[in-house]
């Protein structure tokens, strides 16, 4: 399984910003991808996910109302769209995965790991 991270970046608090991950190497198609965070000196946190074979979408309560996860099928890849962020969305993010029908946010399931994107909010 191969998960590529983009479109982190540097924005002020209350903009927005688009992550991609390109997915691909998957040997079925009951599979989960998320999108984990982990900022320094913290745990890592799941934020949201999306089954790939029940399109059932999870949020952490952290980032309810403001992020949206999303699949783009023929391209192969999740998008996750964040809103009105904050300076405590600051952290790395990557792009995980693991197999399985039913998406969690815990970030203890994933097994496949994208490199990171670093998304930083200044306030």
């Amino acid at each position: 399984v191969q998960l590529v991270e983009s479109g982190g970046g540097l924005v002020q608090t209350g903009g927005s910003l688009r992550l991609s991950c390109a997915a691909s190497g998957f040997v079925s198609g009951r599979y989960n991808i998320g999108w984990v965070r982990q900022a320094p000196g913290r745990e890592r946190e799941g934020v949201s996910c999306i089954s790939r074979y029940t399109n059932t979408t999870r949020y952490a309560d952290s980032v309810k109302g403001r992020f949206t996860i999303s699949s783009d099928i023929t391209k192969n890849t999740v998008l996750l769209i964040m809103n009105s962020l904050r300076p405590e969305d600051t952290a790395t993010y990557y792009c995980a995965a693991y197999y399985g029908t039913n998406c969690l946010v815990d970030s203890r399931l994933y097994v496949s790991w994208g490199q990171g994107t670093q998304v930083t909010v200044s306030s």
